[in-house]
């Protein structure tokens, strides 16, 4: 099981520095409909995660990516696969990325967060889970690296809920802070999303270059 959750930790941590569905949970937070919007869109996060790892660790075991010769082989081609489209991913938003005094451009729907009901909140969060392409390239590489284990289906249950808990801490975070300690949380949320909008294209670019090095090098090291 250590084997297991060691795997998908880094993919875990991948995903958990996420700063767009961060940014979105912070300026719910700050809306008149804090409580019922954050939370709505953290409980969407939480599922999309856990749905995502769910589905690609079927469809990893229905495909036959286990610890046998032909799926191991097929798993590796996978993962370094999935490594390089996070390299790619990681140069565009380096390209990306706001010359120095230029404002960072960011997605317009962030512009009407204030208008987002609860129940358009859960989906915001889930499809920026689950259909987001760069966390879903991390889920999928996390599914695949549990597939070629062999691990019980216990081992796969506890790895799911340990990846999911982490790889959904950091938009938890925010709205639980928020409601232990909201004149103090506010100020807080503030500066922390001032820094990650002007931070965004940075932060990803080393972040998925990392990750994606780390998961070819992985691949061709068990390969």
């Amino acid at each position: 099981m250590g084997t297991a959750i060691g795997t998908v930790l880094p993919l875990a941590v991948g995903v958990a520095i996420s700063p767009i569905p961060i940014i979105a949970a912070i300026l719910m937070l700050l809306t008149p409909q804090a409580g019922r919007t954050a939370t709505s869109f953290a409980v969407g996060w939480v599922l999309g995660i856990a749905a995502a790892f769910a589905v690609f660790v079927v469809l990893a075991d229905a495909l036959g990516l286990g610890g046998g010769s032909g799926g191991s082989a097929a798993g590796t081609t996978i993962k370094v696969l999935l490594g390089v489209a996070l390299l790619g991913l990681a140069v565009k938003q380096w390209r990306g990325r706001p010359a120095p005094g230029e404002e960072a451009a960011m997605p317009g729907w962030l512009q009407a967060i204030d208008k987002v009901t609860p129940g358009k909140a859960v989906g915001l969060g889930f499809a920026l889970a689950a259909v987001n392409p760069k966390n879903l390239l991390m889920i999928v590489g996390a599914a695949v690296a549990v597939a070629q284990l062999d691990v019980s289906g216990a081992t796969i249950v506890v790895t799911g809920i340990v990846f999911t808990v982490l790889a959904g801490c950091t938009v938890a975070v925010p709205v639980i802070a928020y409601f232990a300690a909201r004149e103090r949380a506010t100020a807080w949320l503030q500066e922390l999303k001032a820094w990650l909008v002007a931070n965004n294209a940075a932060v990803m670019a080393v972040l998925l270059l990392v990750i994606g090095v780390v998961m070819i090098s992985k691949a061709l090291t068990a390969g």
